[in-house]
């Protein structure tokens, strides 16, 4: 592992497995994501393996208020579409309908440019 740091620049940190508040971080989101998966689980409880993708999918597209943001935004500058707004085409969607390639990648570039402001006011 120290090898393969090496190479691609990058430094690994250890931390106990067993100390919950050294993994403070991991651990608020992991008592999140068991909320979610039990509220979207059967009663079975044997299908969380499949299930485990619309709780993420919950979880990245929900507002957060320490952050001002949702997860999703902060990773990728837009807000991410929802299955809906497709089926009933909201006004977000219609306005990107229509417009033309160039304004498109004007837009998407100065949406780009603000990301990096964006996730600093997150920090």
């Amino acid at each position: 592992m120290t090898s393969l740091g090496e190479n691609f620049k990058f430094k690994q940190y250890k931390s106990s497995m067993y100390n919950a508040p050294v993994n403070g971080l991991a651990e608020a989101f992991n008592k999140t994501l068991c909320i979610l998966l039990r509220k979207v689980v059967a009663k079975s409880k044997r299908d969380w393996h499949e299930r485990i993708g619309e709780a993420l999918w919950a979880y990245r597209t929900t507002y957060k208020t320490p952050t001002q943001a949702t997860p999703y935004a902060l990773v990728y500058g837009v807000e991410g579409v929802l299955p809906l707004e497709i089926q009933i085409q909201s006004l977000r969607v219609a306005i990107h309908e229509e417009l033309t390639n160039d304004d498109n990648d004007k837009m998407r570039l100065e949406e780009l440019e603000a990301l990096d402001e964006k996730r600093l006011q997150a920090q």
